[in-house]
């Protein structure tokens, strides 16, 4: 275990912002990983986990307290039962589940991010969602002080939400474990259009994974979601906002407005989530309220290729970062009435 003070926290993230951690723990083991938050606990230092840093906005002003990298390792087969420890990088688990010819997250290719972070959020791309293959999640629990197992059930999955993000301060994830498919070779039935489309298949249909894993490498490549320390795009956290979910009525009276902004053919993206609630697009909602791709002038921007990721183009501080959000969020509320609720999470700052 790795012990540094005063340690930078910006290279340990997708963005590459933030201040310094008083201390910077670096764990390799579950039992290091324990320990740690033990500590902290026992103390009443706050305790700050960092897994691939895809998903975090942390002060200018860092962080005062301890930060647990966790860099465990962990990838175990048995048929097409998978467990994963947390520390495991996300997209090189994806890829290595390909070369097993197993399906189930192969759609989830190139999403940056440690393997203990996608339960959190539910992470979901392309049609597919870890929630789907999920089984358990091994975690350390704070509060009863031991570590548990949760079901699939336990964990309380919902679009981008999940009991631990409800209460983030309550588990530590330690080990994810999934039941694939072994479907001879090929992916999962296409449930995303766009991958549907670019690879000349109707929705439902099957293709060879790797096909399946190749296509959305490139569609993500294409939109700046796929990690290039030379790309400026992907000094991201890919998606910035979640996608708004709206009842019926909600739904009605958004409609009404962006017919009066944008004309009576105007037809804003509209989604069943079921229970009467309708799903639409945040990146839409950006575009269509005037912040289009490459929006802004300083030194964080919307990226050029995807109105949903906002970037650091290389000098920004978490402050630039804020101020674009926040720019953006009022221009949304203001043209349409919705209020787009950020996807990453923020330490020592909010919206």
């Amino acid at each position: 275990m790795q012990q540094l003070h005063d340690a930078p926290l910006a290279p340990l993230t997708t963005f590459r912002l933030g201040g310094p951690a008083t201390r910077l723990i670096t764990a390799t083991t579950d039992a290091e990983v324990v320990s740690a938050v033990r500590e902290a606990d026992a103390s009443g230092t706050p305790l700050l986990v960092i897994g691939g840093g895809s998903n975090l906005v942390i002060s200018d002003k860092g962080f005062d307290g301890t930060a647990l990298r966790i860099a465990t390792k962990g990838f175990e087969l048995d048929g097409a039962k998978l467990e994963l420890a947390a520390g495991e990088v996300w997209t090189d688990a994806v890829a290595r589940t390909v070369e097993a010819g197993l399906a189930g997250v192969e759609c989830l290719a190139g999403i940056p991010g440690s393997a203990g972070a996608t339960p959190i959020q539910n992470v979901g791309a392309y049609g597919q969602e870890v929630s789907s293959t999920i089984t358990e999640v091994v975690a350390y629990d704070r509060e009863a002080r031991e570590t548990v197992t949760l079901s699939n059930a336990d964990c309380a999955f919902s679009y981008r939400h999940s009991r631990f993000k409800a209460d983030p301060a309550r588990y530590v994830v330690l080990r994810v474990r999934f039941e694939l498919e072994d479907a001879d070779g090929l992916s999962a039935p296409l449930k995303y259009a766009e991958t549907a489309r670019t690879l000349g298949v109707e929705a439902g249909d099957r293709v060879p994974l790797a096909s399946a894993r190749e296509t959305v490498l490139k569609l993500r490549a294409g939109k700046g979601m796929v990690l290039d320390p030379e790309d400026h795009d992907t000094w991201s956290a890919g998606s910035f906002f979640t996608n708004p979910i709206l009842t019926g009525e909600e739904f009605d009276v958004f409609h009404a407005r962006v017919v009066d902004r944008l004309g009576a053919d105007a037809r804003p993206p509209a989604f069943p989530e079921g229970e009467g609630q309708v799903k639409t697009s945040a990146a839409w909602l950006i575009d269509k309220a005037g912040f289009t791709k490459g929006y802004g002038e300083g030194p964080a921007r919307i990226s050029t290729k995807h109105t949903l990721a906002l970037t650091n183009r290389g000098e920004a501080t978490t402050e630039d970062l804020l101020d674009l959000a926040r720019e953006v969020v009022v221009g949304v509320r203001d043209a349409f009435g919705i209020t787009l609720v950020n996807e990453p999470v923020t330490v020592g700052v909010s919206l």
